[in-house]
This record gives structure tokens, C-alpha cells and sequence, in this order.
């Protein structure tokens, strides 16, 4: 089954708020690093869309909320049909409770 990733239009923003802190704070080539292995981790769902487990914390939500870890970030996704929306790229080293905050 050929899945679709669309990237909600928070997830990009904090995409784009990695990438600038990681850039000023270390540097740029590790900040492009950090992205892409985010992303990498992001294309696997295209072949397995329900490798990630439930996301407890959002489960009083309509959308199956599951995420993937990279690092010190969750992924958090849900799968409707053939499409795959990345809603958002949380930081885990944040309070757990922030994460219902999108």
C-alpha cells in the first residue's frame, strides 16, 4: 500500500526551530544532520505506517496519535487511509504534559 507523509504546518515549524537553535548553538552541518535523521526516521513509516506505538498521552484525542523517537524527539503521527500527517516533532526533554499543547 503506497502511503503519503504530509508534515502539518506545526511540525514544520518546529522542524525549522530545530534546525536555527542547533544552528546557532553548534552549528550548521549538525543541524542539517539533525534534521535529515528526523526525516529518515519519518520515511520508514512509508513502508510500515503502524511501527510506532500509541501515544498514551493523546489518547483522548479522535485521531490514533503514535509516535517514533529520534534522539531527544517524538515524532507524533496519525495514519488516516493512505495518509500519514506528521503533527508534530516534540522535545522530550520538555515536560511530558506540553506535549497536548498542539
Amino acid at each position: 500500500m503506497e502511503m503519503k507523509i504530509e508534515w502539518s504546518e506545526l511540525s514544520e515549524r518546529q522542524l525549522k526551530d530545530i534546525f536555527n537553535y542547533y544552528s546557532l548553538e553548534v552549528s550548521p552541518r549538525i543541524a542539517r544532520k539533525i534534521i535529515y535523521r528526523i526525516i529518515d526516521r519519518v520515511s520508514m513509516l512509508e513502508s510500515n505506517p503502524f511501527v510506532g506505538p500509541k501515544e498514551d498521552l493523546l489518547s483522548d484525542y479522535q485521531q490514533d496519535f503514535r509516535y517514533l523517537i529520534e534522539n531527544n524527539y517524538k515524532i507524533i503521527y496519525w495514519v488516516s487511509g493512505k495518509l500519514i500527517t506528521i503533527s508534530s516533532v516534540f522535545d522530550c526533554r520538555q515536560n511530558p504534559i506540553k506535549i497536548k499543547e498542539f
